[in-house]
């Protein structure tokens, strides 16, 4: 389980799960808008982490340089760089 503290968004920190293959899995907001991100944990289940990363990366929300999507992609790709 990995948990990354957020930057600049309304969630304060995203948990979540990273397969032997790099899936993402069980990915929670805390904080945040509740039901949209509850949804995108379960868009991105089972995807491929990097994929994720590719599709989120520099997602704004209104005038914020950065969002909750944004954020978990920053998250997953520190993830994979940690595991090498």
């Amino acid at each position: 389980m990995y948990t990354y503290q957020t930057r600049g968004v309304c969630s304060q920190a995203i948990n979540f799960e990273l397969a032997e293959d790099n899936t993402v899995h069980n990915v929670s907001f805390y904080g945040g808008c509740n039901g949209n991100l509850k949804g995108i944990g379960r868009l991105v289940e089972g995807m491929d982490a990097q994929k994720v990363v590719d599709l989120l990366k520099g997602t704004q929300c209104g005038m914020k340089p950065t969002s909750c999507p944004d954020q978990l992609s920053k998250a997953l790709a520190a993830a994979l760089e940690q595991r090498g």
